[in-house]
């Protein structure tokens, strides 16, 4: 075994580890899930947000995308909006509720994820945390080998 794999082994459960543990904080306490989090996230932090957007960050496909977003529409916390420039194409904002929503949800998730950190010495988190931003950089420049997944 390649000494690389037991690093990306420990590095996936402890993603899965975290996220569960978040999603379920985050379920308990808001009703929502953590990847519906994450598309509020997005919506709120990209300006003029496309389906497109959000599959470029989250690297999962167009449908999956578009399936999320239809749920947040049902929920009533976003809406799709013609695009100004392409009408083919739409924008997606955060209704008040979708506002409200990710605001009472934000300190739940940091609160979680402080917790589940809490023994890992801060300097040695933001190691961490330098690491994964430089191999995400790395990966998201190489789309053909970060095995994007955009609907093919």
């Amino acid at each position: 075994m390649s000494h690389i794999t037991p690093i990306f082994t420990d590095l996936v459960r402890v993603e899965t580890r975290l996220y569960n543990a978040a999603s379920a904080r985050l379920r308990a306490e808001q009703g929502l899930g953590l990847g519906q989090f994450e598309l509020l996230e997005i919506i709120d932090r990209v300006p003029e947000c496309r389906v497109l957007d959000i599959v470029g960050e989250l690297a999962i496909t167009v449908g999956a995308v578009s399936k999320a977003v239809d749920r947040l529409v049902a929920a009533g916390w976003c809406l799709r909006v013609a695009h100004p420039q392409d009408r083919r194409s739409s924008v997606l904002r955060l209704t008040p509720a979708g506002e409200e929503q990710l605001s009472a949800a934000r300190p739940v998730v940091e609160g979680e994820l402080a917790s589940l950190t809490a023994t890992v010495h801060p300097d040695e988190l933001a190691r961490i945390a330098s690491t994964l931003a430089d191999l995400r950089a790395t990966l998201e420049a190489s789309p053909d080998r970060a095995g994007r997944n955009e609907g093919t």
